[in-house]
């Protein structure tokens, strides 16, 4: 079991990371994609800058402080550092956003010396030595963008008229970076959503969802063990025990079919060990007599002999009943309802149940009772849906013990419909049954006080009576006749 709960806890979260990792590989094919979509859409901005500012700017034979000033004027506007070359590549102006984040060392053709990247200076001003500083260009303390610029080569857009403009676009800004005026740029992202707090976040979060599974796969995995002492313990031999079926999920629903088949198990456990006891109690009165007859039957004289041999005959036809009627008793124990009616589906046909009624009654003398010709197609079903053998077996012993209990008079048998269920009534006039006794008079082996070893009957007739109205979905049921005896009644259910 604990081999189950490693494996169901090492494959939860085993699962949770691989859609951790095809998440994350997602978001950054996302991500990429969103970046260079925005890649594109900034160049194409940044055609529309050029030409808008190439029709904003004076013209290219204009002074060159004139286009100076313009420059810088627009610079400011958009905030977005600008340079400004001639058709002959000379410095024209720089916006001093730009210088500032010349001075970080990033060129047009990526990385190059600070000294290189220094505007030019101004006509008529000679450039200074290699290794000496410009006096026109000097680098202040506050002169350089923060290091959370991003260092990457400015934009160069032709102008349709000769001149190169340069632009070091907003994207081009790192996270946090700030204008030349200390405004942030662009936002920084959270601590959590960034570098080692960004796989902090997603260590935690690992973690804890590991950690929120395993008393989710705990709980599973000890039921589960509840359920399997259980059926241990039950296996040992505590045909009472009963393991917990709470709930809704399968678990709960298997823990629900175990007790049923627990309770079922029981009872035909108990039910076979109260027949057996009391079958062997029974069959020592015939195997008693017929040992006894057995032994006389060399010194009876010869006129004697046949009465013995009778005897003998009816104790063996005895046994055979007992032997046939336990053996029934133990297979309509055995046998589990399949339907929603109790039925076995596998022994499922139509009876004819008023020529069976009429042939019972006609083997016993009994008087049968039918409705009136005018009602009873309406009344009576056709047919019945069940086992022919099992329903004249039960037919058969109410009117038997009727007959062998019920005094002179013959039985009589009543056939009537009521709702959806069909009623076969056998009245009798014997001496009835105490009202204490009705319920009694259906456990096996049961017989009346003075009715042991009166009229033959081993006290199973009326057990698989029951037995067989419950295998059929009825019931039966004693009732007190008005005049005195018995009426039996069992009520079957009528097939659709």
């Amino acid at each position: 079991m604990k081999t189950l709960y490693l494996r169901i806890y090492l494959t939860v979260v085993a699962v949770l990371l691989l859609f951790a990792l095809v998440s994350g590989w997602l978001l950054q094919r996302n991500i990429e994609h969103e970046r260079i979509r925005v890649e594109a859409s900034g160049n194409e901005r940044l055609i529309a800058w050029g030409e808008l500012l190439q029709n904003a700017l004076p013209p290219v034979d204009a002074p060159r402080d004139e286009q100076s000033q313009a420059l810088l004027e627009w610079s400011s506007r958009l905030r977005m550092p600008l340079a400004l070359d001639d058709a002959q590549g000379r410095r024209i102006a720089t916006s001093q956003a730009f210088a500032r984040w010349i001075d970080g060392g990033v060129g047009p053709d990526g990385p190059v010396p600070p000294d290189e990247l220094r505007p030019p200076p101004p006509e008529g001003v000679e450039p200074a030595p290699p290794g000496r500083p410009r006096e026109a260009r000097r680098p202040r303390p506050d002169d350089r963008l923060p290091d959370l610029v991003e260092r990457r080569p400015p934009q160069r857009v032709a102008l349709s008229d000769g001149r190169t403009l340069w632009v070091v676009r907003p994207s081009m800004l790192r996270p946090g970076g700030r204008g030349p005026d200390g405004r942030l740029l662009v936002p920084e992202p959270p601590f959590f959503m960034r570098g080692v707090g960004l796989l902090l976040t997603l260590g935690v979060l690992f973690v804890a969802v590991a950690g929120g599974a395993y008393p989710v796969v705990r709980r599973l995995t000890r039921r589960l063990e509840t359920l399997k002492r259980g059926v241990e313990t039950f296996g040992a031999g505590e045909l009472h025990h009963r393991v917990d079926a709470t709930g809704r999920d399968e678990i709960a629903a298997l823990a629900a079919s175990f007790n049923a088949a627990a309770t079922r198990i029981e009872s035909l456990v108990q039910a076979n060990q109260s027949l057996l006891a009391n079958a062997s109690h029974e069959l020592r009165s015939p195997l008693a007599r017929l040992k006894m007859a057995l032994a006389m039957l060399d010194t009876t004289p010869a006129e004697r002999r046949g009465a013995l041999k009778d005897e003998i005959e009816r104790n063996i036809r005895e046994l055979d009943a007992l032997v046939e009627e336990v053996l029934l008793a133990s297979r309509l124990d055995a046998r589990h309802p399949r339907s929603r009616d109790g039925v076995d589906e596998r022994v499922r046909e139509p009876v004819d149940v008023i020529a069976l009624a009429a042939e019972e009654a006609a083997r016993v003398d009994a008087v049968l009772e039918l409705p009136d010709e005018a009602d009873r197609a309406a009344a009576l079903p056709a047919t019945l849906s069940g086992d022919e053998r099992l329903l004249r077996r039960a037919l058969r012993n109410l009117l038997e013990n009727a007959r062998r209990y019920g005094g002179a008079g013959a039985p009589e048998l009543q056939l009537r419909r009521v709702g959806e269920w069909l009623e076969l009534s056998v009245s009798d006039r014997g001496p009835g049954v105490p009202a204490s006794q009705r319920e009694r008079i259906f456990e096996p082996f049961y017989r009346l006080p003075g009715h042991a070893e009166q009229a033959g009957g081993v006290g199973l007739g009326l057990s698989l009576v029951r037995q067989i109205a419950q295998h059929h979905g009825g019931d039966v049921r004693c009732e007190p006749r008005a005049g005195g005896g018995s009426r039996f009644v069992l009520r079957l259910p009528i097939a659709p």
